[in-house]
């Protein structure tokens, strides 16, 4: 770790090299069609801080039109779709995402940073929702339930909740979009998408993708902006009826009251403070092979990032030593450069935010284990860290870095281990180390978050339900249960069955 040689224009050379170009892409998607708007805002390739293009900023009349564009359409698309009809659409998307993975993994990579190879691994995953809602599209069921009324029918069906606003964060820019409109466009719904202003394309090219798979152009509007006012129309506008958000808890909580004022549904996938336990009878070895990924994945830029380790003192310094061991191996550098192994971060304010978090917990008396800085280079990079001695008074025991610092906190008994990982207004996900039997069921069961990872790191997948309790939102993704987020049921009651007969 330590300087990185950057070629500043490493980033043109990889856009050169797109098999088709036309899926980079600069405009707006609105009424079915690609618009360029006056007013633009600039992308940035993270590694060097350059500016990888400039994409549409969209406005206020922006969004009206792309609203009601998607409201006439969602109207139409429900009427003439069916279940399997739309099942079969959502397949054609899927095959020509993963056609085409090695362009979006590439585009993915420059605006976001990430290694190549993790861009490419999240296009399959997104890819994964597209296949997966393709499915559940067709299993939309309703039920019959027994009368107390004689010669009385009582049924449900499902239908769509109607126009669903999607706003998605930066750091997944494929799957936090596949995630939400997948099971939209499954259920009969038309979408709005904001997406995040730092990696616009990755949507860009996936909307283009869809409309060549042959899903209706209207169904999918895309209006990315930097006008902050301009997007809150998504939760105000009365034909919208649902907002699906994924960022931070003061966001959500924002868009939620603004959505009270039309009693719009609301998905919310807020911040995180994810605790990572390991006992002292567990895999150490397993244990640091699930702190590596599921803390320096994406460079520690990810909701269900470990953010506070908690180590039972007995297994303590192994597992220091064998983490920090790890660590000192890792290549920070541009993402589609082969050997890196840690991309950058977002923006200079990430840096910024790791740095603080650094000096706070070293001047309370934490010790910088390896890393610790950000090296004199281009680009938003921060040497993958591991401080030792961490204590509950440091920022980084409350407040989620986002980044690539791993705080190992020492305790004594279980309950220690439950008190400490629960002490957060956040219940997003946790995850623990253990190869006792009963503590597995006992600690899963009292861990106060919406997904518990045992003895493993990796906790997403399309079949799984994902979302968090407490303040880190409500709503599930994915899995069974994604569909229902974007339906409404309907009761139909059918009385005097017995009416005209002899």
């Amino acid at each position: 770790m330590g300087a990185i040689n950057q070629d500043i224009d490493y980033h043109k050379k990889a856009l050169s090299s797109l098999k088709d170009p036309s899926l980079l892409i600069h405009d707006a998607f609105i009424g079915g069609q690609w618009v360029a708007t006056d007013k633009k805002f600039d992308v940035y390739e993270p590694s060097t801080g350059m500016v990888l293009g400039q994409v549409a900023d969209c406005d206020l009349p922006d969004f009206q039109k792309a609203i009601q564009s998607a409201y006439d359409a969602q109207i139409k698309f429900f009427a003439s779709t069916t279940g399997t009809s739309r099942g079969a659409l959502l397949r054609k998307w899927h095959d020509l995402i993963i056609a085409n993975s090695d362009d979006i993994g590439t585009i993915l990579c420059l605006e976001n940073g990430k290694t190549l190879a993790e861009a490419k691994g999240e296009v399959i995953y997104a890819a994964s929702f597209i296949s997966w809602f393709a499915e559940e599209a067709t299993r939309s069921y309703g039920v019959t339930i027994p009368s107390s009324v004689p010669h009385t029918t009582l049924m449900t069906i499902r239908e769509p909740v109607g126009v669903c606003g999607i706003i998605t964060p930066w750091n997944f820019p494929a799957a936090m979009i596949t995630r939400k409109i997948g099971p939209a466009l499954a259920a009969g719904c038309s979408v709005v998408i904001k997406p995040p202003s730092e990696t616009p394309y990755t949507c860009l090219a996936l909307t283009k993708l869809a409309v060549q798979a042959g899903l209706p152009a209207a169904t999918i509007q895309v209006c990315p902006t930097k006008n902050r006012q301009a997007a809150t129309e998504i939760a105000t506008n009365p034909l919208v009826k649902k907002i699906s958000f994924t960022g931070s808890t003061a966001v959500g909580k924002m868009l939620a009251n603004l959505a009270t004022g039309t009693l719009k549904k609301v998905s919310l996938e807020l911040g995180g403070n994810a605790p990572f336990i390991v006992f002292d009878d567990a895999d150490i070895d397993l244990a640091v092979e699930g702190a590596m990924f599921c803390k320096f994945r994406c460079s520690g830029q990810t909701c269900v990032c470990a953010n506070r380790i908690y180590v039972q003192r007995g297994a303590a310094k192994a597992f220091v030593a064998k983490l920090v061991q790890r660590v000192s191996a890792l290549k920070m550098g541009a993402g589609l450069n082969s050997d890196t192994t840690q991309g950058p971060l977002v923006n200079k304010s990430a840096v910024d935010k790791v740095r603080e978090h650094v000096s706070d917990a070293v001047a309370k008396g934490a010790k910088i284990e390896v890393g610790g800085k950000a090296p004199d280079s281009p680009g938003f990079f921060f040497e993958p860290t591991v401080l030792s001695g961490a204590t509950p008074d440091m920022i980084v025991s409350n407040d989620e870095t986002f980044g690539p610092l791993a705080p190992v906190f020492e305790f004594d008994t279980e309950e220690d281990a439950i008190r400490l990982a629960n002490n957060t207004e956040f219940g997003l996900a946790g995850y623990f180390y253990s190869r006792d039997v009963s503590r597995v069921m006992r600690v899963a069961q009292r861990m106060q978050v919406g997904m518990v990872g045992v003895n493993t790191g990796k906790i997403s997948a399309a079949e799984a339900p994902f979302g968090g309790v407490k303040e880190s939102g409500y709503g599930k993704e994915g899995s069974l249960y994604g569909l229902a987020e974007y339906q409404n049921i309907k009761s139909i009651t059918i009385g005097n069955l017995d009416a005209g007969s002899q």
